[in-house]
C-alpha cells in the first residue's frame, strides 16, 4: 500500500533516520506537533533486535497524566497501514498503541506505556 494516510505521532526512536530505514524501508518526513496530557519517562529495552536497530538500551515512553500542563513535543509521521504494522512489530511489549488527539487537531496513533504500568 502506497497511500500514506495513517498518522503516527513519534517522540522517540522512530524519528531517527536509521530506525526509519530499518523499520519502514524509507526515511519518513513529518510535521512538528505536540501531545498534551502526557509526559515522557524512560524504559529499559531488552530485545536485542530493537537495541541493534536503535543503538540504545533505554527508550523514551509516554505516560498519560491528563494534565494540559504536560505536553510532549514530537513529529506527526504519515505512514501506510503496512508501515504502521511494521512499527507495531518494532515496538516492545512495554508499549501499547492508542489513537489520540494532537495539538494540531489531527488524530494520530502513539505508542504509550502499557496501562498497568508494571513493566516500565
Amino acid at each position: 500500500m502506497s497511500d500514506h494516510s495513517v498518522v503516527l505521532f513519534s517522540y522517540g526512536t522512530l524519528r531517527q533516520s536509521e530506525v526509519q530505514l530499518s523499520v519502514f524501508g524509507r526515511e519518513v518526513s513529518g510535521t512538528p506537533d505536540q501531545l498534551p496530557g502526557y509526559r515522557l519517562s524512560m524504559v529499559e529495552i531488552t530485545d536485542p533486535e530493537v537495541i541493534a536497530i536503535s543503538g540504545a538500551t533505554h527508550h523514551p515512553i509516554l505516560r498519560a497524566t491528563g494534565s494540559a500542563a504536560d505536553v510532549v513535543e514530537g513529529t506527526a509521521l504519515r505512514l501506510s497501514e503496512d508501515e504502521l504494522a511494521a512499527a507495531d512489530d518494532y515496538e516492545v511489549d512495554d508499549y501499547r498503541r492508542a489513537l489520540v488527539p494532537l495539538a494540531s487537531g489531527l488524530h494520530g496513533w502513539v505508542y504509550a506505556a502499557d496501562h498497568d504500568g508494571s513493566r516500565a
